[in-house]
C-alpha cells in the first residue's frame, strides 16, 4: 500500500494500521468464503428465527463494534422483513430494562473484535436476563477473546469466527470493521449479496494500491485543518460515525472530527464549521437519496475554501458531486447497495485518519502511549442488575 511515509518499519509507529488497512481486500474474499462454507449450519440457525414474524433483532456493539450495527440496520430491515435495531452495547448495559423494553424473541447480534471487553460479554448476559427468549449470533474476530468462548457450546448461540488476521493489532479497528460488518450482511441478508464482497475488494485495492489516492489524501489535508466534517445518509450515516472515530482515535483527538447526516448537518451541527475545516460526503447510491447528499455538497462549496469539499461517490461521471480531486472514486460500483459501499468507501476515511496521524508526528499504532485511550477498554466497572 502506497503510504504518506514510503516503506514503515515497526519502528515507525504505524505498521500494523497501514497492513491492516492494506489487508481488506484479502480478508474480506476469505470472510465470503467463511461464509459460504457455514451456510448449510447458519440457516439452520438463523432460519427459524427469522421465519417468525415477532422477532426483533439487536444488532449490538460498542464504538465501531456499534457502528457496525448502525450502517448495517436499514439494510438488513428490509431484507429481513422484520424489526432490526442497532442498539450500542454501552447503552444496552447501562439500561437494559430500556433498551429492551419489549420481551419479544431476539436475536442479538454481538459484533467484537477481541470479545474481551467489558460490556461484550455482560450484553449477552443481560439480554438472557432481561428477556424470555434470546438467541445469539456472535461475531468476533478472537477465537480466544471471553465472548467467543462462553458462547462456542451454547445451544441458543452460534459462533461466526472472522480471518484470524481480521483481529487488528493496530489500536484502531480497521479490517475488524469490515470484516465483521461483511460477514453479518452475508449471513442476515442471503443470496441477495452473493458476489458483492468481490466487488468490494477490486474497489478498495484501487483505492489502497494507488499513489493518486495518497496525492488526493494529502491535498485535503494540506492546510492542516482543525476540522473534518463525514456526511453521508441512510447507512452511510454510520460510516461517517465510523469515519469521525478513526480520525479522533488516530489523531490523538487532536483533529476534531464530527460526523452527522447529510440532512441533519443544518440542524445545529453545522456550527462546526470554520474557514480551516474540510468536509467528506459520502454519496448515496440511491437516486432519491443521492439528490440530499448532493444539496449539502452543494451549500458546503459555497461556504468553504476551493479543495476542502470532496465527495466519496460510485458514479464514474461525478456529475455534481465535483471532478478531479474533490471527487474520490469507488470504482465498478454503480448500482451496489449503499450498506456494501460502505465497506469500499470507508478505506478513504481510514488513510486520511492514517495521514493526518502521521503529520502530527504520532504513532498511529499507539496514538495514546500514556495509556488514557485503550485498544481493549479498561476501568469499567460491570454491576449487577437485580429483578
Amino acid at each position: 500500500m502506497t503510504t504518506p511515509s514510503g516503506t514503515l518499519s515497526l519502528d515507525d509507529g504505524a505498521a500494523h494500521t497501514v497492513r491492516e488497512i492494506a489487508q481488506q481486500p484479502a480478508l474480506w474474499r476469505e470472510v465470503d468464503r467463511i461464509v459460504s462454507a457455514s451456510r448449510d449450519s447458519l440457516d439452520a440457525f438463523l432460519r427459524p428465527l427469522v421465519a417468525r414474524g415477532d422477532l426483533r433483532v439487536v444488532l449490538t456493539g460498542a464504538g465501531t463494534s456499534a457502528f457496525a450495527g448502525q450502517v448495517l440496520q436499514p439494510a438488513l430491515a428490509r431484507r429481513l422483513g422484520r424489526r432490526v435495531d442497532a442498539v450500542a452495547s454501552t447503552d444496552l448495559v447501562a439500561d437494559p430494562r430500556g433498551c429492551l423494553a419489549e420481551d419479544v424473541p431476539t436475536l442479538l447480534v454481538s459484533f467484537a473484535r477481541s470479545g474481551d471487553s467489558p460490556e461484550s460479554v455482560a450484553a449477552t448476559a443481560l439480554a438472557d436476563q432481561v428477556l424470555s427468549e434470546v438467541h445469539h449470533l456472535v461475531i468476533t474476530c478472537n477465537e480466544q477473546g471471553r465472548l467467543a468462548r462462553e458462547h462456542a457450546e451454547l445451544p441458543k448461540s452460534y459462533v461466526l469466527l472472522m480471518p484470524p488476521g481480521s483481529n487488528d493489532r493496530g489500536f484502531a479497528m480497521t479490517s475488524s470493521f469490515t470484516c465483521m460488518t461483511l460477514a453479518a450482511l452475508l449471513a442476515l441478508g442471503g443470496s441477495a449479496y452473493d458476489g458483492v464482497a468481490e466487488r468490494l475488494a477490486r474497489a478498495a485495492e484501487s483505492i489502497t494500491d494507488s499513489s493518486a489516492v495518497d496525492r488526493t489524501v494529502g491535498a485535503l489535508l494540506e492546510s492542516a485543518p482543525e476540522r473534518i466534517v463525514f456526511l453521508g445518509s441512510g447507512p452511510l450515516k454510520g460510516l461517517a460515525e465510523e469515519s469521525a472515530l478513526k480520525v479522533l482515535e488516530l489523531t490523538g483527538g487532536t483533529l476534531m472530527a464530527v460526523a452527522e447526516s447529510s440532512l441533519g448537518f443544518r440542524h445545529g451541527p453545522k456550527a462546526v464549521l470554520n474557514d480551516r475545516s474540510v468536509a467528506v460526503v459520502y454519496m448515496s447510491n440511491d437516486p432519491y437519496t443521492r439528490k440530499y447528499d448532493q444539496d449539502i455538497c452543494a451549500e458546503l462549496r459555497g461556504h468553504l475554501p476551493a479543495g476542502s469539499v470532496v465527495t466519496v461517490t460510485a458514479d464514474s461521471g461525478a456529475g455534481t458531486e465535483g471532478t478531479g480531486t474533490d471527487a474520490w472514486p469507488l470504482p465498478d460500483l454503480d448500482g451496489v447497495e449503499d450498506v456494501a459501499l460502505a465497506l469500499s468507501a470507508v478505506v478513504y476515511a481510514q488513510l486520511i485518519a492514517l495521514r493526518a496521524s502521521l503529520a502530527r508526528g504520532l504513532r498511529p499504532d499507539n496514538p495514546f502511549p500514556s495509556g488514557e485511550v485503550n485498544r481493549v477498554v479498561q476501568g469499567v466497572t460491570l454491576h449487577s442488575l437485580h429483578s
